[in-house]
């Protein structure tokens, strides 16, 4: 194709930005990205009643996270506008116009009524449920003229006859029988246009060069390539990309997992790790490499080595990647990620975190190896913030403290012991090995020590090395903590 390269996304702004609807954005954009062509962003919000400015805002937003850029758009602008389709009306009217003249259209003054009547036999008798065209018959000057008198009619396409091919770049030469596909409504009795005639419509006045979607739309090509032939125009380059599937072999659903774009971002995904997810649903970089960057992706990405079979989204392997994501990233980039977590956590302002960045390094530094996603961070680090003495203890810390007898005796002795030594110069960090020595000289095992400690210090069973988790609190805290934990573990446990 000789014409320049441009490539569409178009969400309708009735809801919240499916993860599926992400998935086609990413690899639109790619395509052009890869090969210098033009990303248009079109918001199609012909849904008068459902489509609204918060969802629209959302959804660019959400595009905007995943780290897609648009050339042209309703935000942008650009020379192809408006890009918003309510605001495309006389351009819809006037294709619809050129349509009736030319015979490709016509006008259907049919009820209701008559309609439902009409698919009450066709039902009965087992056949084709169709228009069946009483009103292609009527002379275009009486159409017209009843039209303008007022009488309620809509605009049907005049299907031809024969069969409609064209090349997908996905499942390869496609054929459908004209004879299948009804003289469906181009204009509703109102003058409100349906999405099969706008999407052409825009297409061709945004001169889209390939039209890359979900195979859910597959059903919709031969009335748009009728309809492009109709209008004179050739038709873009289809590629129509496999369902994504839910661990049910059934389509993505709410049963299967989350379908929105930001229950993911708000739930702490990492960006990177999402994208490289969503990549891999229905093409692979090489076959056996799974972690990949964005960019790599554009160099790589062919429209023409994407499966025709359904992708399963596995909700395993994005959890792997997150994590993995995580790992990857340095303790400077993981804090600004976790930061507006532990602030919706009431854990600590973004200020507060500015304020004592060293020591919050510190404290993420050391989880890490051990979450998958940012917002796993706050619980796993909340008893930091927590008052000394009222420190929250796992039930599985504290049963595991309570198994040793002499643990309230041993943590208050522990306590003395930590104070002369700091007294004498040492630091907490550095404690290991001469408390390793000081449980054995008492005639002790390890853990009937290091199980009410971890327990009085951070209330976890398990967790980050101890002197570690010592430091960051500080001589203070840690003393406090110790002895509050022995005081707390001599009582009776709570029922």
């Amino acid at each position: 194709m000789s014409r320049p390269l441009r490539l569409r996304f178009a969400p309708s702004p009735t809801g919240r930005l499916h993860i599926g609807g992400a998935r086609t954005a990413l690899f639109n954009w790619a395509y052009a990205r890869g090969r210098g062509g033009a990303f248009l962003l079109r918001v199609e919000d012909t849904d008068r009643e459902r489509s609204t400015p918060e969802f629209e805002r959302a959804i660019l937003e959400g595009l905007g996270w995943l780290g897609l850029t648009w050339d042209e758009g309703p935000d942008t602008g650009g020379s192809f506008g408006p890009y918003r389709q309510s605001e495309r009306g006389e351009l819809y009217a006037r294709h619809a116009a050129k349509l009736l003249e030319t015979g490709h259209a016509y006008r259907c003054f049919c009820s209701a009524e008559r309609l439902d009547a009409l698919r009450e036999q066709q039902t009965a008798a087992k056949g084709r449920i169709a228009y069946d065209r009483t009103c292609a018959g009527i002379p275009r000057a009486d159409a017209e003229r009843r039209a303008q008198q007022g009488e309620p009619s809509v605009v049907r396409f005049l299907v031809p006859a024969g069969e409609t091919r064209f090349a997908d770049h996905v499942r390869g030469d496609v054929t459908f029988d004209n004879a299948e596909v009804d003289d469906w409504i181009m204009l509703r009795s109102d003058g409100s246009p349906t999405y099969n005639f706008v999407v052409v419509c825009d297409d061709v006045d945004m001169q889209v060069s390939h039209v890359f979607r979900g195979e859910e739309h597959l059903v919709n090509t031969p009335k748009q390539v009728l309809l492009y032939r109709a209008l004179g125009e050739e038709p873009p380059e289809f590629g129509h990309l496999p369902l994504m599937l839910g661990t049910d072999g059934k389509k993505l659903s709410k049963r299967t997992g989350d379908t929105a774009l930001e229950d993911y971002r708000d739930k702490g995904f990492p960006r990177s790790a999402l994208v490289n997810f969503l990549c891999l649903q229905g093409w692979a970089l090489d076959g056996a490499t799974e972690v990949f960057t964005l960019d790599q992706f554009v160099e790589h990405f062919d429209i023409r080595a994407v499966s025709k079979g359904g992708s399963i989204f596995d909700l395993d392997k994005l959890l792997w990647l997150a994590g993995d994501a995580i790992r990857r990233e340095s303790a400077e980039e993981l804090l600004d990620h976790v930061t507006p977590f532990l602030a919706q956590a009431g854990l600590a302002t973004e200020p507060a975190v500015q304020e004592r960045r060293a020591w919050f390094l510190e404290v993420v530094r050391g989880e890490q190896e051990r979450i998958q996603l940012y917002s796993e961070l706050p619980p796993r680090v909340a008893h930091y913030f927590a008052a000394d003495d009222a420190v929250a203890f796992e039930a599985k810390a504290e049963s595991g403290a309570r198994k040793h007898a002499d643990a309230p005796a041993t943590l208050t002795a522990y306590a003395q012991w930590i104070e002369e030594q700091l007294a004498a110069g040492a630091g907490l960090r550095g404690l290991a090995d001469a408390t390793k020595a000081w449980v054995e000289a008492r005639g002790l095992r390890i853990p009937a020590l290091f199980q009410p400690l971890r327990c009085a210090l951070a209330g976890q069973a398990g967790g980050r090395d101890l002197f570690e988790v010592m430091d960051l609190l500080g001589p203070e805290r840690t003393l406090a903590r110790i002895r509050s934990g022995a005081h707390r573990l001599a009582a009776a446990p709570a029922a």
